[in-house]
């Protein structure tokens, strides 16, 4: 089974498109196990509450690891490299700084493309 970070805007994507994850997911990397940092979390339940759509969180939560992120790092996509880097994870992303840095770091992530796919691209 694949361990996928899961990034804010990622998780806004797959929702904003109307994948259905497990679908999705099992074209790129098989059987997965998302893994959410407390600091991506938090700002989830930021989005979600001054949002109108359903960001789908307790699915979300309920099939996720849930992990803290380094301490070093106070920003979620520090985070996201570091635990990335550390056990080769992808982290499931479209900010494109952010692919760029894990991209540097020799990591890789799962993109939603056109709003319909997801592609992973793994260094």
């Amino acid at each position: 089974m694949t361990k996928v970070l899961v990034d804010t805007c990622g998780w806004v994507a797959i929702i904003e498109a109307g994948l259905n994850i497990d679908h999705a997911m099992s074209d790129v990397v098989g059987d997965f196990e998302p893994v959410l940092l407390t600091k991506v979390l938090i700002e989830l339940e930021n989005i979600d509450s001054n949002s109108t759509n359903n960001l789908l969180l307790d699915l979300l939560k309920s099939r996720s690891e849930m992990i803290d992120g380094p301490e070093e790092a106070n920003h979620p996509d520090d985070q996201l490299v570091i635990v990335a880097s550390e056990h080769k994870w992808p982290v499931l992303t479209v900010d494109k700084r952010l692919k760029q840095r894990l991209i540097e770091m020799g990591c890789g992530y799962i993109e939603v493309m056109g709003g319909q796919n997801l592609r992973l691209v793994n260094l």
